[in-house]
């Protein structure tokens, strides 16, 4: 197995669990992190080797890369694993998994790239590298039959890591918000590079609807110590006079997003993966994106669909408003947000929608996954 990233790791080792419960003789090795290592895996090399993000990045790191793929290729092609299986990582997993399905060895991926949104001719180089995908979204094998390629929709893991009901008052006293004021969580990404383009913005959207609404609290949960760091400078620099409304109503955490949003009566978040994790906590949301303007101009030409935020593209409908890039301005993400928090019956409409989506994604996906992939091996791979 070969995963990077943090979100890699957590995805394999879910899939580890479930193979160890049903072959407990398998022996997994590859590239893997600390969460994949914990459920028995042997990794001949970190997880974060792989963790590269952005044009510029990936270039400076492409020679590493080259050389840590071909190394492993080698390795594998000599000890001959029973099934190859690339976690996420697409730019490095399937071309690995290309060559060496072509040297006879059985390989599969697990979750899809995003074929549906853009890159939609990538699904013959898939084709080419996989035997099996794995999928986590149910709209996906249908796509795959079409091209005549094996794959099977095993759930989706944070469907199951997230309860369906959630307890919004425990949420609050665990965080020490009031029990009756409207709160808005504050999701402007996980990365350095979404923070930078994204946290001022949504700083003075809440600085907006502050003005307006003088009884809202605002969640902020900081990823990352540096994250965080950033974002009190924010707060406290010298070009802080709108943010200054905030004070006394705006709390940083140190991580805890799941507390957040399980607190939260509306979200403003960055589009990406944690807008279906508010989609699954059952809140009503705003998605804002801003990027670098370039990389906007190639991401909108590529693209397919009207959508851009996950629950919006599962639902097929604009369930919740997006705000992308010039459209993201502070007063847009506000208004919107104050739209959500003044309309009791539109927050629970948009609730009853994602409920509905949990429902479909939910199929404990470790455990289908790890059957999916014991079904490709000799034997089922059990004992």
């Amino acid at each position: 197995m070969v995963a990077g990233e943090t979100s890699g790791d957590l995805l394999a080792a879910a899939v580890l669990r479930g193979l160890a419960q049903q072959a407990p003789a398998l022996r997994t090795a590859g590239i893997g992190g600390p969460a994949m290592v914990a459920a028995g895996f042997d990794a001949w090399w970190p997880a974060e080797m792989l963790a590269v993000r952005g044009y510029a990045e990936v270039l400076r790191a492409y020679p590493r890369l080259l050389r840590l793929r071909a190394e492993l290729r080698e390795r594998l092609l000599a000890e001959r694993p029973a099934l190859f299986v690339g976690v996420d990582a697409p730019d490095f997993n399937l071309g690995l998994a290309e060559r060496l399905k072509a040297a006879g060895m059985r390989t599969a991926h697990f979750v899809s790239p995003s074929i549906w949104a853009w890159r939609g001719g990538r699904i013959h180089s898939i084709g080419r590298a996989v035997d099996r995908m794995l999928c986590i979204f149910p709209f996906e094998p249908e796509l795959y039959a079409r091209a005549g390629i094996d794959a099977v929709f095993v759930g989706h893991p944070l469907a199951d890591v997230i309860p369906r009901a959630v307890d919004r008052p425990a949420a609050r006293h665990a965080l020490g918000l009031d029990p009756q004021a409207p709160v808005v969580a504050l999701l402007p990404g996980s990365r350095a590079s979404e923070i930078r383009y994204m946290a001022d913005g949504f700083m003075h959207a809440a600085a907006w609807l502050a003005e307006r609404r003088g009884d809202v609290r605002f969640v902020l949960p900081a990823a990352t110590p540096a994250i965080r760091a950033t974002l009190d400078g924010l707060l406290g620099g010298p070009a802080s006079g709108a943010l200054r409304r905030l004070q006394g109503r705006l709390m940083v955490l140190d991580g805890r997003s799941h507390d957040a949003l399980a607190a939260a009566d509306t979200v403003l978040v960055a589009s990406g993966t944690a807008t279906l994790e508010a989609a699954l906590f059952a809140r009503p949301m705003v998605i804002a994106y801003r990027m670098a303007r370039a990389s906007y101009l190639i991401m909108r030409r590529m693209g397919y669909l009207p959508w851009v935020g996950l629950p919006n593209i599962l639902c097929r409908d604009f369930v919740v408003p997006e705000l992308i890039q010039d459209a993201a301005t502070p007063e847009a993400m506000g208004a919107a947000l104050l739209a959500q928090l003044d309309d009791e019956g539109l927050r629970d409409r948009i609730a009853s929608r994602f409920t509905a989506l949990h429902d479909a994604l939910a199929r404990d996906c470790g455990r289908q996954a790890a059957a999916a992939l014991l079904d490709m091996v000799d034997g089922g791979g059990r004992t």
